[in-house]
């Protein structure tokens, strides 16, 4: 399978994160006309530099270009996941970055709206996974 490799090269550093916290960051925004989100090799670029800019590693990268210049880019992480959802008949693009371990997601963000260039950000950043602490069960 594609990325079996790369994961294998990633193993230990998936066992030392198994129990990290995990962080979901979901960012919606307004591309800008200078934006480089139709052009797929350049959006692929600034992903792949933002996944680096927060000590994070790319195992594999997919992507889908429509008709309308809409993009679909995903880029597995050995430390999970980052997806750009463009839609450009709004100027909107979709990002989310499921991230665990040693990466920093703020720094992918702040990377990411910088590169792409993008205005009215918000980043909804939502914890994931184990809590350290069980959340206590409603009396029946």
């Amino acid at each position: 399978m594609p990325g079996d490799g790369a994961a294998r090269k990633y193993a230990d550093l998936r066992r030392q994160e198994a129990r990290t916290p995990k962080m979901l960051y979901a960012v919606d925004a307004t591309v800008t006309p200078s934006s480089p989100v139709a052009d797929v090799a350049k959006l692929t670029e600034v992903a792949t530099a933002a996944v680096q800019a927060g000590n994070g590693h790319v195992l594999e990268v997919s992507h889908v270009a429509f008709p309308n210049t809409a993009v679909t880019l995903v880029l597995i992480l050995a430390e999970s996941h980052l997806s750009i959802h463009t839609w450009p008949e709004e100027d909107l693009i979709a990002i989310d970055l499921f991230s665990c371990g040693a990466i920093d997601g703020e720094a992918v963000m702040v990377d990411l709206v910088r590169s792409l260039e993008l205005e009215n950000v918000t980043v909804q950043p939502v914890q994931r996974g184990i809590r350290t602490q069980p959340a206590a069960m409603p009396a029946q």
